[in-house]
């Protein structure tokens, strides 16, 4: 099993929000650079970070923060929040990210997306945001009507890195994940399968640790996760 810290950017700031809701914020620090450097993030092996504004707007808005974050981490990062077009995915890759997450227009634009993941082979996380099982955009503001699993089959066998799933009614509440709605995932789709939300504990992480699949995305900032990655026996 793979833990990635993750690391929520708005305004600069890394910050946690309540349930996606942008008005229920809380702000960890107004200075990216040092938090994940050597000692902070416990021997983690890959970041998670989401450019909150960028989700929003529709396009990249923290990429200062995002360079020094990458420049500082010294490990593999993945970004997520505001990517749109080719040009968004070639200018995260060139500033040094490993992989993109892209959610929005995945499910807007199949063609654009499926085009992208073989453009960008094994670079590219397929996004799946929830509310009640049916697939959220636009920085969470807009849900449709397509069923997570349905977007997740239809991605299936293009050459994705993973797919990362978050509930967003478990999202900053760290109240745990939705272990039923991950294990329907892991079982719809023959790839990596990231859980993020809610994901706080050791007990959260050994229970999806049962699930059996390789990938946990514990979604909070480096500062408080620095004690767990110290514990990294499950």
């Amino acid at each position: 099993m793979l833990i990635l810290p993750a690391i929520d950017l708005r305004g600069g700031q890394c910050v946690r929000l309540r349930q996606g809701d942008y008005e229920r914020e809380t702000v960890f620090g107004a200075d990216p650079p040092p938090w994940p450097a050597a000692g902070s993030i416990g021997g983690a092996l890959y970041l998670h970070l989401v450019d909150l504004d960028g989700a929003k707007q529709g396009q990249p808005v923290n990429g200062a923060s995002v360079r020094a974050i990458v420049r500082a981490a010294g490990v593999p990062c993945q970004l997520g929040g505001g990517l749109r077009t080719e040009a968004h995915v070639e200018e995260a890759l060139a500033c040094g990210v490993t992989r993109v997450v892209i959610g929005t227009r995945a499910l807007k634009d199949p063609a654009w997306f499926e085009a992208v993941c073989r453009r960008f082979a094994g670079r590219v996380v397929l996004g799946i945001d929830t509310r009640d099982g049916r697939v959220a955009t636009e920085g969470w503001l807009d849900v449709s009507e397509c069923a997570a699993l349905d977007l997740a089959r239809r991605c299936a066998s293009w050459p994705l890195a993973a797919v990362v799933y978050t509930d967003i009614s478990r999202d900053g509440m760290l109240d745990g994940p939705n272990v039923a709605a991950l294990a329907e995932m892991a079982a719809a789709v023959a790839l990596p399968v990231i859980a993020s939300g809610g994901v706080t504990t050791l007990d959260d992480i050994r229970r999806l640790a049962g699930l059996g699949w390789p990938v946990v995305s514990w979604a909070a900032p480096c500062t408080r996760a620095g004690s767990i990655w110290q514990k990294r026996s499950l």
